[in-house]
């Protein structure tokens, strides 16, 4: 087919209004459509791209010349020799430029690469922490700006290899938190899992690495559970002198089996004295997100220690919505150091004993020494714990017995104080006067 019909751009100068013709070929494809665009002229190329017409638009005359046009067009003539649509080539070329200068203006405002491992952990971050309580999204992503992306955020994804991932997590076991490099290391799998679920990774370096680390220590909150040396534990709370709220609290503590921070939140609306029932909704409770959305509320029987300790401490915080209200700001709660403060002050020291362990306390003794059941502790300690079928126990079975098991284990408690064999540590039988502490556990000043 001939080409270069066209004489030269004077042929397209002396085109004028009015002129009848609509076109004006080049051959081979290559043609001007006329009058397209006010005074301007378009530049079509036609071609055949397994078996299918299709145009392709070459820019407007005069801003792209004769010369210009016929250049474009054997570039195009060459694609399609190879194979290759013009037009797709045309729309890949155009996102490869888009894409520079996506590059390029994330390099100016100080981001990571497109193809940075940060760039898919944080992908990964926004698409997975709708389903994670706040709490523990932030502990995540806290952790890869600390201890991953200063040494792997910039680096392309495909180009880490797993001596790369393992030299960060030791530099993090180097520290001394081995179980913060496990959990790193999970992070990482995840990420990296995930970025070859959406085509931008080809493998797992994180996968068997665990290997190539030191085995974290499994670490327990520290707790009493010697009978006699609860006993000496109990007297010492009893005679500490402190506000009203935290004198309840170190009493509800040791009897309830909750985590610290689920009795220091309690709401008066939760609490019904007259049915001796608390019911701590699920939002409160340490559970995923959905659990905490959508699952049903842990049920407390309070056993009639309880009650008084309650009724008791009505009068004062009742006309508000906190159980135990912080003493200077009456719409918070206590602190959440209240309960380990005051077992400090009372010489506990934190390898010893803790207000979390009261619950380990209880697991133990309920078990070994009063001989209930696993299963009912477990249920009021609110632990999502298997059956033999793969069933977790639902948080309301059991309620009755865990009704009674709650009424022995106070009777118990008031048994043990009243053990007059169990001196104190370090004191004679006519017991110091305590300290007197805020409602964080602090001693008074006078």
């Amino acid at each position: 087919m001939a080409r270069h019909l066209i004489r030269s751009d004077q042929t397209l100068k002396a085109i004028r209004p009015g002129d009848p013709r609509k076109r004006i070929s080049d051959g081979e494809g290559l043609y001007l459509l006329l009058f397209v665009g006010g005074g301007s002229h378009g530049w079509r190329f036609s071609y055949s791209y397994h078996g299918r017409r299709k145009l392709l638009s070459m820019g407007t005359y005069p801003k792209t010349g004769l010369a210009l046009a016929r250049q474009m067009a054997e570039e195009a003539r060459q694609t399609l020799a190879e194979g290759i649509d013009p037009s797709h080539k045309r729309k890949d070329d155009k996102a490869a430029v888009r894409a520079t200068w996506a590059a390029e203006d994330r390099v100016t405002k100080g981001l990571p690469p497109l193809n940075a491992f940060e760039t898919l952990a944080r992908d990964w971050f926004e698409v997975r922490r709708g389903s994670w309580a706040t709490s523990y999204s932030q502990k995540i992503i806290e952790r890869l700006e600390r201890d991953v992306f200063p040494w792997l955020g910039r680096t392309p994804v495909t180009a880490i290899t797993p001596p790369m991932l393992l030299e960060v997590l030791r530099r993090i076991e180097a520290r001394g938190v081995v179980e913060t490099a496990h959990r790193a290391l999970e992070n990482c799998s995840q990420i990296f899992r995930y970025g070859i679920a959406i085509g931008q990774a080809t493998t797992n370096p994180a996968y068997g690495l665990k290997v190539g680390l030191k085995r974290p220590q499994p670490k327990h909150f520290a707790a009493i559970t010697e009978p006699d040396r609860l006993a000496q534990l109990l007297r010492a709370c009893d005679g500490y002198a402190a506000t009203h709220v935290v004198r309840a609290a170190l009493k509800l503590q040791p009897m309830l089996l909750l985590r610290p921070g689920e009795l220091r939140a309690a709401e008066w609306s939760e609490i019904d004295l007259d049915k001796a029932l608390w019911t701590v909704p699920a939002a409160r409770m340490k559970r995923i997100l959905v659990g905490k959305r959508y699952g049903a509320p842990h049920l407390v029987p309070l056993p009639k220690q309880a009650v008084a300790v309650l009724r008791e401490l009505q009068p004062l915080t009742g006309g508000g919505k906190l159980v135990f209200r912080g003493e200077r700001h009456h719409d918070r709660p206590m602190s959440d150091n209240t309960l380990n403060a005051a077992l400090r002050a009372m010489g506990y020291a934190a390898d010893e004993m803790t207000a979390h362990g009261f619950r380990a306390t209880a697991r133990t003794i309920l078990h070994e020494r009063l001989g209930f059941s696993p299963d009912v502790i477990e249920a009021q300690l609110a632990h999502s714990v298997r059956d033999s079928l793969g069933r977790a126990y639902n948080r309301t079975e059991f309620i009755d017995q865990r009704r009674k098991m709650l009424q022995a284990w106070a009777d118990y408690l008031d048994k043990l104080r009243l053990d007059v064999n169990a001196t104190p540590r370090g004191e004679s039988a006519r017991p110091k006067r305590a300290r007197r502490s805020d409602s964080s556990g602090q001693p008074l000043r006078h």
